[in-house]
């Protein structure tokens, strides 16, 4: 699907970004929280824009997750406000009031922090993973995560 969406099919590009929606909103919503449909949608613009630059096909929802982050973050930057999150699109385990008690918390934290969790606790990266997909070292990667879930345990017993 990826190789005829590249070769212009846009019945194979319309497919590949129905099958894209629902994998960059789980990156998105949880770190631009409200705007995470704007996140979402900025994300699929540049996956089109983009797509024939994508040298190998098996490499696409890393280059997808790469650039989810990256609008993501841009657009909780943009927006600068703090409104709650709605994590429906997140996958629910166990009691809904725990999913709005997460997503009140995720609030509390800056667009780079939940960046950093959400590649790092939802999306299982390693840190030097997580440190290319938002283009810093590692050890701002380690130092953010660090604040990160600190500021995540204040709020939470709070």
């Amino acid at each position: 699907m990826v190789r005829a969406a590249q070769r212009g099919d846009t019945i194979a590009m319309n497919d590949l970004l129905d099958v894209l929606t629902a994998y960059a909103g789980r990156i998105c919503t949880p770190i631009a929280l409200a705007d995470g449909p704007d996140a979402v949608q900025e994300t699929l613009v540049a996956v089109f824009r983009g797509l024939r630059s994508l040298k190998e096909p098996a490499a696409l929802y890393g280059w997808v997750r790469a650039i989810a982050c990256r609008e993501a973050v841009r657009v909780a930057r943009r927006s600068a406000r703090s409104v709650p999150a709605d994590l429906t699109t997140l996958p629910q385990r166990g009691d809904p009031q725990l999913a709005a008690d997460i997503g009140d918390v995720l609030t509390r934290l800056s667009p780079e922090h939940r960046a950093v969790l959400v590649l790092r606790d939802i999306e299982g990266l390693d840190e030097q993973s997580a440190a290319e997909l938002l283009g810093l070292r590692v050890g701002t990667v380690k130092s953010r995560l660090h604040r990160a879930r600190d500021s995540f345990r204040k709020a939470w017993s709070s």
